[in-house]
């Protein structure tokens, strides 16, 4: 009994540490890569040890268990309970799905080779499975990486916020051009991908630095706590990054651009340091959260019963108006807004080398866990209470068919804003994603927005 208590005790206390050191799975490639040597050490130790098949389930077991305890106060989609829908199951696959595969495969594999089963069977399979954990080794260690720009910047950084790591990707071709900080939209969401593949132009005008707000593509491990996760520390970062900017580049002010989600907390960094930034240019610009969600709502609503489709139809009214307090409620507006609004497909953009295998694989994975973890404190923010008016220009480019759920509180905030200056461009036949469907038209606009903006 001893003996297996002690061939048992170090899957044990790794779970335990892997649930404190990496709670959502390894995020990384050196938290993987660590993953990997010492799931198949303490596989290998408890099969050499017992000389028998058992260690092959019992290790990953006691792994499992340790691993689930200690990590019990951790929520989000990717460690809760697994959730019977089509988000559900891709939480699972890419949350205890993808940590399995990091940690119970090489830990049984060890095992295996530990108790000897190697000379007697499986050799084959047993290669087999070897060749694949390397090469997935090597995929997790390959870092993420931006073309270069001759003559200019490109590179990818982070940045210590707040006692967090925040991914950020900087392109210019000329230093000497105007500073402009983008903030993406979605939480957990990255577009350096996007940003790269779509808007090489807008270098030309600008030192385009985009980041990864916290919980997003390589600032998905800065999610943890998920206390820290609210609409007042979102702000705080992108005000600690613009001064990272303004500091680097020796800029006295730089210019905030801000899309969807990512615009409501940029347009309140702007309205409390507006000394910071020569101006504020939203695109799919967000105001009011809940008011906008009740809008979906009435709209995804009125298309399903008109469209026949009765099982969204009973779930939008069993689960009432918004807000909701929990991720999967909103399942239905992230299922149907796209046809239900007619905007462009957008699927999501993660192809590029500007992210790793690992922030590639996690891409849903973090977009839900941020969700769930900062949308239900943003439903009290209305930038037409909160932001009456801005210190510095403030531009909005927006799509001719942005969703209503959007467009009719933008009018209203536009409306009444007061600012030194003020202007809209419309492109014709954008949704949402304008910057994306039309980057042509969206520099043109942006760079005759902010033609006279100074470097």
């Amino acid at each position: 009994m001893l003996k297996i208590v002690v061939a048992l005790l170090p899957a044990a206390v790794w779970g335990a540490l892997a649930a404190l050191w990496t709670p959502r799975g390894p995020l990384t490639a050196t938290q993987a890569l660590s993953s990997i040597v010492i799931s198949a050490g303490a596989g290998f130790g408890a099969g050499r040890l017992l000389r028998s098949r058992w260690p092959i389930l019992t290790t990953p077991l006691v792994y499992v268990v340790s691993l689930e305890l200690t990590r019990l106060p951790v929520t989000g989609p990717s460690v809760d309970l697994p959730h019977a829908s089509l988000f559900g199951v891709l939480a699972l696959i890419t949350g205890r799905g993808v940590h399995a595969l990091l940690t119970v495969a090489p830990m049984a594999l060890a095992a295996a080779y530990g108790c000897g089963l190697r000379r007697r069977r499986g050799r084959i399979l047993g290669r087999v499975a070897i060749l694949a954990l390397l090469l997935l080794a090597v995929g997790v260690a390959l870092p993420a990486r931006t073309a270069a720009i001759p003559g200019g910047i490109a590179e990818l950084t982070r940045v210590e916020v707040n006692g967090h790591r925040l991914g950020l990707m900087i392109r210019g071709r000329d230093l000497n051009r105007p500073v402009l900080l983008f903030v993406p939209g979605a939480p957990g969401g990255s577009e350096a991908v996007a940003m790269r593949a779509h808007l090489p132009a807008l270098e030309s005008h600008f030192v385009v630095a985009t980041l990864d707000r916290r919980g997003g593509g390589a600032s998905y491990p800065a999610l943890d706590p998920t206390s820290t996760v609210s609409p007042q520390d979102e702000v705080a970062d992108i005000l600690a990054v613009t001064d990272h900017l303004r500091t680097r580049f020796a800029r006295d002010r730089i210019v905030l651009l801000a899309h969807s989600g990512g615009s409501l907390l940029g347009a309140l960094a702007v309205r409390q340091h507006p000394e910071k930034y020569s101006a504020y240019v939203g695109t799919g610009q967000g105001v009011d959260v809940e008011a906008s969600d009740q809008l979906f709502y009435d709209d995804i609503l009125a298309w399903a019963t008109s469209t026949g489709d009765s099982g969204t139809v009973r779930t939008l009214q069993r689960q009432g108006r918004p807000p909701y307090r929990d991720f999967w409620s909103y399942e239905p507006f992230l299922l149907h807004e796209i046809e239900v609004y007619g905007q462009r497909s957008a699927p999501l953009e993660i192809a590029g080398p500007e992210l790793t295998l690992l922030q590639k694989v996690h891409t849903l994975t973090a977009m839900m866990d941020t969700w769930s973890a900062l949308y239900p404190r943003e439903q009290d923010l209305d930038l037409r209470r909160d932001v009456p008016e801005l210190a510095v220009p403030a531009y909005f480019v927006q799509g001719e068919r942005e969703m209503r759920g959007l467009a009719v509180l933008f009018d209203q905030w536009y409306a009444a804003l007061r600012a030194p200056a003020k202007r809209l461009v419309v492109i014709p036949g954008a949704g949402h994603r304008v910057m994306f469907e039309e980057p042509d038209r969206f520099v043109t606009a942006l760079s005759t927005l902010l033609a006279g903006v100074s470097a």
